[in-house]
């Protein structure tokens, strides 16, 4: 009986309602299906409907901009890389092998502290045993007043602070002038001492690995004290910008903090002559002579 009661119940209290219950006119079907307004996306049409817990929000458009902001960023950094100066002195191709071999040219690096008479031993090396004496500092500075190098003030500005020169300029300042002098011998041989370089690790792989590997690094090794009092004389008469007190700290430092690793680096290869070069230049010739020979016979 008791089972019975919502049943009974029921049937009596929704008779009275039924007749409210008919079915919907058609008009008022569509009504009640036809979904409310929504807020139409940018391409003017509505998304869909929502499930429960989604956003009524899509993501892919702001994906779309995010890609078309980005792909508009790279060209216009592609474009200025295009727009770069250079010049026919300066362009170089892409190398995967070295220009010169070692087995036709032989390659000295000379490094040393600012006045560390670096140039001084090299014109003796020239005078006796006919090397080319190539200096980075001075094909730097000929650049630098060449006629209509877009290089030239940027070459001034750095040597004026004491800095690095971007390396690609004087890598490849040093494989024309090589070039030139190569050429002019019938067998294509060369000896060269590169003096000042390479200044940063960078200058040494790039070179090492575009134009041509050293035999090692001949290092003329003298005191700040040493240096500074030679290089205030010889200020005196050069002429050279970078010889004044300030200049020549700054010189001082960028070689310490950037070249001195560049000589740690090939003496743990055993590719480092170390000449002391506090003593007289005669002194110091004469060291350098009997190791060089020593490393590379009496005949190099």
């Amino acid at each position: 009986m008791a089972s019975q009661l919502p049943r009974i119940f029921s049937r009596r209290f929704c008779q009275p309602l039924a007749p409210l219950l008919k079915p919907a006119s058609p008009i008022l079907r569509n009504l009640r299906t036809k979904p409310a307004g929504r807020r139409t996306y940018a391409t003017g049409e509505s998304g869909p409907t929502p499930r429960p817990g989604q956003s009524p929000f899509k993501v892919w458009p702001f994906i779309a901009i995010t890609l078309a902001g980005s792909g508009a960023y790279i060209l216009m950094v592609r474009s200025r890389a295009d727009m770069a100066p250079t010049t026919d002195l300066l362009k170089a191709p892409k190398k995967d092998t070295p220009v010169f071999s070692p087995e036709n040219v032989t390659v000295l690096f000379v490094l040393g502290g600012p006045g560390a008479g670096k140039g001084t031993q090299c014109a003796n090396l020239v005078r006796d045993y006919g090397f080319t004496h190539l200096s980075a500092g001075d094909l730097l500075r000929a650049e630098q007043e060449r006629e209509g190098s877009e290089f030239g003030e940027m070459i001034k500005e750095y040597i004026r602070d004491g800095k690095i020169v971007p390396m690609e300029v004087t890598v490849q300042l040093l494989e024309n002038a090589m070039t030139a002098q190569v050429e002019k011998d019938k067998s294509g041989k060369g000896k060269f001492l590169i003096d000042g370089f390479p200044r940063k690790m960078d200058q040494a792989i790039k070179f090492e690995e575009t134009v041509c590997p050293s035999k090692f690094v001949l290092f003329f090794d003298c005191t700040e004290e040493e240096m500074q009092k030679r290089l205030l004389e010889r200020g005196k008469t050069s002429g050279r910008a970078d010889d004044n007190a300030e200049s020549i700290m700054k010189r001082f430092k960028t070689f310490v903090e950037t070249s001195m690793p560049v000589v740690d680096y090939f003496e743990k290869q055993g590719r480092v002559v170390k000449v002391i070069a506090t003593q007289t230049p005669e002194a110091v010739y004469k060291e350098t002579r009997g190791k060089l020979e020593q490393r590379l016979g009496k005949e190099f």
